[in-house]
Protein backbone atom coordinates (compact mmCIF):
# COMPACT_ATOMS: atom_id res chain seq x y z
CA UNK A 1 0.00 0.00 0.00
CA UNK A 2 1.28 3.39 -1.28
CA UNK A 3 -0.20 6.43 1.40
CA UNK A 4 0.73 10.10 1.28
CA UNK A 5 1.10 12.02 4.12
CA UNK A 6 1.30 15.68 5.22
CA UNK A 7 1.23 17.24 8.45
CA UNK A 8 0.00 21.13 9.42
CA UNK A 9 0.39 23.05 12.43
CA UNK A 10 -2.04 25.25 14.30
CA UNK A 11 -2.37 26.73 17.74
CA UNK A 12 -5.84 25.47 20.06
CA UNK A 13 -7.25 25.88 22.99
CA UNK A 14 -9.18 23.06 25.08
CA UNK A 15 -10.02 21.57 28.10
CA UNK A 16 -10.35 18.31 28.77
CA UNK A 17 -13.62 17.82 31.02
CA UNK A 18 -12.83 14.86 33.87
CA UNK A 19 -9.24 14.73 33.52
CA UNK A 20 -7.64 14.35 37.44
CA UNK A 21 -4.97 17.10 36.65
CA UNK A 22 -3.73 20.29 34.96
CA UNK A 23 -5.67 19.58 31.41
CA UNK A 24 -8.99 20.33 32.92
CA UNK A 25 -8.11 23.64 33.01
CA UNK A 26 -7.96 25.93 29.94
CA UNK A 27 -4.94 25.78 27.92
CA UNK A 28 -3.73 25.51 24.72
CA UNK A 29 -0.78 23.62 22.50
CA UNK A 30 0.59 24.01 19.22
CA UNK A 31 -0.25 21.32 17.78
CA UNK A 32 0.65 19.68 14.68
CA UNK A 33 -1.42 17.63 13.14
CA UNK A 34 -0.59 14.70 10.58
CA UNK A 35 -2.84 13.37 7.72
CA UNK A 36 -2.19 10.13 6.04
CA UNK A 37 -4.33 9.51 2.72
CA UNK A 38 -4.54 6.21 0.50
CA UNK A 39 -6.40 5.22 -2.74
CA UNK A 40 -7.21 2.13 -4.24
CA UNK A 41 -4.46 3.36 -7.18
CA UNK A 42 -2.06 5.73 -8.12
CA UNK A 43 -3.39 8.56 -10.36
CA UNK A 44 -1.86 8.88 -14.33
CA UNK A 45 0.70 11.33 -12.92
CA UNK A 46 2.04 7.89 -10.57
CA UNK A 47 -0.01 9.86 -7.53
CA UNK A 48 -1.63 8.96 -4.30
CA UNK A 49 -3.08 12.57 -4.15
CA UNK A 50 -1.37 15.51 -4.79
CA UNK A 51 0.13 17.36 -1.96
CA UNK A 52 -1.38 20.89 -2.65
CA UNK A 53 -5.11 19.04 -2.13
CA UNK A 54 -4.37 17.69 0.88
CA UNK A 55 -3.44 21.13 1.81
CA UNK A 56 -6.49 22.98 0.26
CA UNK A 57 -8.67 19.87 1.35
CA UNK A 58 -7.58 19.10 4.89
CA UNK A 59 -4.88 21.90 6.45
CA UNK A 60 -7.22 24.39 5.13
CA UNK A 61 -9.40 23.06 6.76
CA UNK A 62 -7.71 23.21 9.80
CA UNK A 63 -6.68 26.82 9.59
CA UNK A 64 -10.37 28.11 8.96
CA UNK A 65 -12.00 25.86 11.84
CA UNK A 66 -9.39 25.24 14.93
CA UNK A 67 -7.00 27.31 14.13
CA UNK A 68 -6.78 30.63 17.14
CA UNK A 69 -9.95 29.10 18.35
CA UNK A 70 -11.05 27.53 21.74
CA UNK A 71 -12.62 23.42 21.15
CA UNK A 72 -15.07 23.13 23.39
CA UNK A 73 -17.36 20.19 24.19
CA UNK A 74 -21.21 20.55 24.31
CA UNK A 75 -21.95 19.44 26.93
CA UNK A 76 -18.40 21.09 28.99
CA UNK A 77 -20.42 22.65 31.87
CA UNK A 78 -18.16 26.12 31.56
CA UNK A 79 -19.96 26.42 27.89
CA UNK A 80 -22.65 29.15 28.51
CA UNK A 81 -19.85 31.04 31.11
CA UNK A 82 -17.84 31.07 28.02
CA UNK A 83 -20.00 31.83 25.54
CA UNK A 84 -21.14 34.96 27.39
CA UNK A 85 -17.25 36.30 27.24
CA UNK A 86 -15.51 34.44 24.17
CA UNK A 87 -18.76 33.10 21.37
CA UNK A 88 -16.32 34.20 18.71
CA UNK A 89 -13.41 32.23 19.86
CA UNK A 90 -15.29 28.59 20.61
CA UNK A 91 -15.92 25.84 18.69
CA UNK A 92 -18.07 23.63 19.97
CA UNK A 93 -17.62 20.08 19.07
CA UNK A 94 -19.73 16.83 19.78
CA UNK A 95 -16.69 15.59 21.25
CA UNK A 96 -14.56 15.32 24.81
CA UNK A 97 -11.85 17.51 23.06
CA UNK A 98 -8.47 14.88 24.07
CA UNK A 99 -6.10 14.44 21.10
CA UNK A 100 -6.88 11.30 20.76
CA UNK A 101 -10.83 12.58 19.60
CA UNK A 102 -10.02 15.31 17.57
CA UNK A 103 -7.89 12.59 15.55
CA UNK A 104 -10.75 10.33 15.36
CA UNK A 105 -13.20 13.03 14.38
CA UNK A 106 -11.15 14.09 11.31
CA UNK A 107 -10.88 10.31 10.20
CA UNK A 108 -14.42 9.96 10.68
CA UNK A 109 -16.12 12.91 9.54
CA UNK A 110 -13.95 15.74 8.17
CA UNK A 111 -11.90 13.54 6.29
CA UNK A 112 -14.67 11.96 4.62
CA UNK A 113 -16.25 15.10 3.69
CA UNK A 114 -13.46 17.27 2.27
CA UNK A 115 -12.44 14.35 0.38
CA UNK A 116 -15.67 13.36 -1.34
CA UNK A 117 -14.90 14.97 -4.54
CA UNK A 118 -11.53 12.88 -4.97
CA UNK A 119 -10.64 8.76 -5.03
CA UNK A 120 -9.00 9.12 -1.56
CA UNK A 121 -9.74 8.58 1.69
CA UNK A 122 -7.89 9.67 4.43
CA UNK A 123 -6.66 6.37 6.48
CA UNK A 124 -4.56 7.85 9.86
CA UNK A 125 -4.48 11.03 11.34
CA UNK A 126 -2.11 12.02 14.01
CA UNK A 127 -2.75 14.70 16.24
CA UNK A 128 0.88 15.98 18.50
CA UNK A 129 -0.06 18.30 21.16
CA UNK A 130 3.75 18.27 21.97
CA UNK A 131 6.61 17.14 20.24
CA UNK A 132 6.47 13.85 23.26
CA UNK A 133 2.59 13.41 23.19
CA UNK A 134 0.60 12.61 20.45
CA UNK A 135 -2.75 10.24 19.62
CA UNK A 136 -2.95 8.40 16.70
CA UNK A 137 -6.57 7.65 15.25
CA UNK A 138 -6.11 4.53 12.11
CA UNK A 139 -9.46 3.22 10.38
Amino acid sequence: MITAERYHDISCGHRVVGHEGKCRFLHGHNYRIHFEIQAESLDTVGRVIDFSVIKEKLCMWLEEHYDHKFLIWQEDPLLKDLQKIADESLVIVPYNPTAENIAKYLVEVIGPQQLKDTACRLIRCKVEETQKCSATYTI
